[in-house]
């Protein structure tokens, strides 16, 4: 008896020389739809699957493969007798080798002004039916469900290297597809039900890159994006120019995006380790980058620097005087690019960030399970901030308070943000004790605390934070407040001249 194989895809790419190789090995091709009728316009013998099942295609062609003479075909046992004989009694050809590809969902979903008509008439279910089908019958189906194995199956097939092991690796790939394809439907779905927390969350993720390494030399990694991608990001980014990305580039940079998603004037970060080292803004990305730089000279060397207008020469001078990992921006000017391209080891990333949009949840994978949270998407106005001493802050202040507060809920808490003219000028992230980071940032502010204002993540359990601050020249604070102790830190605000606001809102990042 001939083998059979199946094919129907949407995903024509390669369909018709793997099909043609199929038969010229002896095999009788069946098919649907489109695929039939490209597959004869270009020579191949196949045979409609309606020949097969006796039964037409229906429902404006909903239902063409979902019948027991295919299903059977596929699921089929060859080495069961009991399977044998029922097949030979309802008259069931074995199917051999089935290429699926699916209908396409994630390019309908993501077409602009999409309906919901059109979006469910993109939900394959014929396709996965028969893929799954297969796949469980491994042993005896050959199942194909990306082109780019075409070569590989008919491999196998001439030099009769079809092993199980062989067979069960396209299997496994199949149930991943079919299981990333259900995936972005039930995303889909959540996303129109506005379901938060369902009882089961479900997530999929395409491979985009094998990683240099992981957190350290001895640890591999990969970067997977979100299949659906409505924004600018990382995953999205050109690379233009320098060596392949790591574990921890990709961390850092993805933080300074997140940081400069903050400020719409233009504006530059710099990022070491998840936290900033300096952030500016100004007229323009030169100045604003300036800032940045003066406001840790000491750990900026080998960061990351995002910025959120095209860099120009005056600001690839800057760049390039300095060590630096990554430099990410909506562009480059020829005459930048080719200043910073002598630096063989810089990475460019030319990314859009106009168009970032902040996902909806993130994600924190715990031994056992994962943590899922609303993104801190929390922004405060000048209107909302409650002044709670005698002294009221000044515009040029408040100005500042807002700038530092939008920082500090970047940085890992306890963190305290000093900031001056637009520019942060002490960072301290991520102690055990607020005023171990307050203590840092005052530190490396110096001299330049003088005339400053402070952001803390949240509220002064003591009042020495404070008090230290106060000591260093700060003139304005800018905190949650609710702690039992808050009048103490007021009383020494009071005590001192300085102004503060309560923003009634915490923001540590863990």
């Amino acid at each position: 008896m001939k083998k059979r194989a199946l094919i129907s895809v949407s995903d024509k790419t390669g369909i018709v020389e793997f099909a043609k190789k199929l038969e010229g090995k002896g095999y009788e091709i069946l098919s649907t739809g489109g695929t039939i009728r490209l597959l004869k316009d270009s020579g191949v013998q196949a045979i409609p699957v309606e020949e097969t099942t006796n039964f037409p295609e229906i429902l404006d062609g909903r239902v063409k493969t979902l019948h027991p003479k295919i299903h059977g075909g596929l699921l089929g046992k060859r080495s069961n007798e009991n399977h044998r004989a029922q097949m030979e009694e309802h008259q069931i050809a074995p199917i051999d080798l089935v290429a699926v590809n699916l209908y396409p969902f994630k390019e309908t979903v993501q077409k602009p002004d999409v309906t919901q008509d059109e979006v469910i008439e993109n939900i394959d279910i014929g396709g996965p039916s028969m893929l799954r089908s297969a796949a469980k019958n491994f042993v005896d189906v050959l199942v194909v469900a990306d082109p780019m194995d075409y070569e590989a199956v008919l491999e196998a097939i001439e030099n009769k290297a079809d092993s199980y092991a062989f067979r069960q690796q396209l299997a496994a790939k199949v149930f991943r597809h079919t299981a990333h394809y259900d995936a972005m439907i039930a995303s889909y779905f959540q996303t129109q039900t506005k379901e938060e927390f369902p009882e089961i969350y479900t997530v999929t993720y395409e491979k985009v890159q094998d990683l240099r390494y992981g957190e350290n030399p001895h640890q591999q990694a990969a970067f997977y994006k979100t299949s659906i991608q409505s924004s600018a990001t990382l995953a999205t980014a050109n690379q233009l120019h320098g060596k392949g990305l790591s574990y921890n580039n990709i961390q850092d940079a993805n933080a300074a995006l997140e940081i400069l998603r903050e400020y719409k004037e233009p504006a530059a970060v710099a990022v070491k380790h998840m936290n900033p080292c300096g952030i500016g803004i100004g007229e323009t990305l030169a100045k604003a980058f300036k800032r940045t730089y003066e406001a840790d000279p000491v750990s900026i060397f080998g960061g990351i620097v995002a910025c959120n207008r095209p860099v120009d020469l005056q600001t690839a001078e800057q760049l390039r005087s300095i060590f630096l990992e990554i430099v990410v921006a909506p562009s480059f000017d020829k005459d930048a690019f080719d200043l910073l391209t002598e630096k063989k080891n810089i990475r460019l990333l030319e990314l859009d960030v106009s168009n970032q949009q902040e996902q909806q949840e993130r994600l924190t994978m715990v031994d056992g399970g994962v943590l899922i949270q609303d993104v801190d998407r929390k922004e405060v106005q000048a209107d909302e901030l409650e002044v709670v001493t005698d002294k009221k802050p000044t515009e040029a202040e408040i100005a500042d308070l807002l700038f530092a507060w939008k920082a500090v809920k970047h940085v890992k808490s306890n963190a305290i943000v000093l900031a001056k003219d637009t520019q942060t000028i002490g960072v301290g992230a991520g102690q055990m004790n607020r005023i171990g980071a307050a203590e840092i940032a005052i530190k490396q502010a110096a001299e330049k605390a003088k005339g400053a204002v402070l952001a803390s993540d949240a509220f002064f359990p003591m009042p020495d934070t404070v008090e230290a601050a106060a000591k260093a020249g700060i003139t304005a604070i800018i905190q949650p407040g609710g702690s039992k102790r808050d009048q103490d830190s007021i009383d020494v605000c009071n005590k001192y001249g300085v102004a503060m606001v309560y923003t009634s809102v915490r923001h540590f990042k863990h």
